[in-house]
């Protein structure tokens, strides 16, 4: 039984709630970082003078992935750097603890994370609820700023919105809540924008509003005081007087006047101008931005667990599964439905597996012995596939096979291979995991325009 308790640190006021003999006190961030490393923080501070610290702590290698709770009010930093407020009982952040040191040995087969990549996935890893936080800060040209991806960077110099683009294309990230929508500069960027009225025939900005009228007798259009000759409305361009509106004269809709080109219009025109390099555009020309939380994806779990190292190629563990990763499975199973939707041959067959009560397995054995438990079900799968088949795994808990030439018969030869490894495997540990099956066999069970991604989910629904 795993007894081990974390060195606990509390640093700001020292209040009767966290006065305990067990926990040391720090007064302030120098006075911490002069001590031992300790393994959870408290920060007994207002919200905003603890999320400067956190941004302090990320960047410090002993604490960059370290347990840090905030005790006071949380404001956005804190919640993007921190992990919430601390446990209601004291007692219960020893098995958070425990739980975060098992991950940590889990990740990347116990290997330290070393680029920026691995170091943002770690986090997250760490933190079965963790998000990459959005955060607003008008002090920078975009409005938004991830502050823990500047707190991991060592000094890298990133793009924060494009590497989170191209973690979500390559499946290890996903996004979570929208939170803003942008519009920014199409030549550098900002998102400092001003948008002003301007003349829709010269573009220039001295506009204002002016009553007009207009002249029936011979359709002239001009300023309300050029139509006023001592007292009497005068057209002055055909010297007629006029007398009633509605049947000499009216009000135009044109209510504004260009004060550069003379010009009467309705509406103005909007043009937005760039503050930071001062070019000017048409509000639909803008980038539009969305602004989100970013989260770990199925498949940057399955990463964290299986290791940077490995290739879809060459995996220690699973290379004779030929696995690829997410996207390139799915490129090629539809050019496989683009060819049976043509040429009608040669048949291929899809299998899915999963899982069953792999979530109740890990609570039981615990996230180390349960995913081991896993890893050797798949090892055990090895023997009923061939070479040329290809696999992916979409989760921890659901597995595809693409089989290439093999028609419905193939197919179940291949699922009771299957079924009866899984199953021998299963009476050998004693345990609840079961496997459970789906099959689609193409041109057989193909259906007029599903794509590879219908084709996977209609497959997972029979899944379950």
């Amino acid at each position: 039984m795993n007894t081990a308790s974390p060195l606990t640190a509390v640093v700001g006021s020292i209040s009767s709630r966290y006065s305990g003999a067990e926990l040391e006190h720090f007064a302030d961030l120098a006075g911490l970082q002069s001590a031992a490393t300790y393994d959870v923080l408290l920060l007994d501070l207002p919200g905003i003078q603890a999320g400067q610290m956190l941004r302090h702590l990320r960047q410090d290698p002993r604490y960059r992935f370290a347990l840090i709770y905030c005790c006071q009010d949380i404001d956005s930093w804190c919640a993007a750097l921190g992990d919430g407020p601390p446990p209601a009982e004291m007692g219960a952040i020893t098995p958070l603890w425990r739980l975060w040191r098992e991950r940590f040995h889990l990740f990347n087969q116990g290997h330290a994370p070393t680029r920026f990549e691995e170091r943002v996935l770690a986090w997250l890893w760490l933190r079965s609820r963790g998000d990459v936080h959005a955060v607003r800060d008008t002090a920078v040209p975009q409005h938004y700023r991830y502050p823990i991806l500047e707190a991991l960077s060592d000094s890298e110099e990133i793009n924060p919105f494009s590497w989170l683009q191209l973690m979500r294309q390559q499946g290890w990230l996903e996004e979570g809540e929208l939170l803003d929508r942008l519009r920014l500069c199409t030549g550098c960027g900002s998102g400092r924008l001003n948008y002003v009225d301007v003349c829709p025939e010269c573009q220039a900005l001295d506009i204002g509003r002016q009553p007009s009228l207009h002249c029936f007798t011979c359709g002239h259009v001009g300023p309300q005081e050029h139509f006023l000759k001592d007292g009497l409305l005068l057209c002055p361009n055909c010297l007629t007087r006029l007398r009633h509106i509605g049947s000499d004269y009216d009000r135009p809709l044109e209510n504004y006047r260009c004060r550069s080109c003379q010009a009467f219009f309705v509406d103005a025109a909007v043009e937005a101008r760039c503050l930071d390099c001062g070019q000017n555009h048409e509000p639909d020309k803008l980038r539009v931005r969305e602004v989100r939380h970013f989260r770990l994806a199925e498949a940057g779990r399955l990463r964290c667990r299986e290791g940077f190292a490995a290739t879809s190629a060459n995996m220690e563990r699973f290379g004779n599964l030929s696995l690829l990763p997410r996207q390139a499975f799915l490129d090629l199973l539809t050019w496989q439905l683009q060819l049976t939707t043509r040429h009608r041959k040669p048949p291929f067959s899809l299998l899915g597996l999963r899982f069953v009560n792999l979530l109740e397995t890990l609570a039981e054995l615990g996230e180390m012995r349960g995913h081991a438990l896993v890893d050797g079900l798949v090892e055990r799968l090895q023997e009923a596939v061939r070479e040329t088949d290809r696999c992916s795994r979409m989760s921890e808990e659901v597995l595809w096979v693409l089989m290439p030439h093999t028609d419905a018969a193939g197919l179940d030869v291949v699922r009771q291979r299957l079924a009866k490894g899984a199953e021998s495997l299963t009476l050998e540990k004693a345990m609840r995991i079961n496997v459970r099956l789906a099959g689609f066999t193409a041109p057989d069970d193909q259906l007029e325009q599903e794509d590879a991604a219908l084709l996977l989910a209609r497959l997972g629904g029979q899944l379950g």
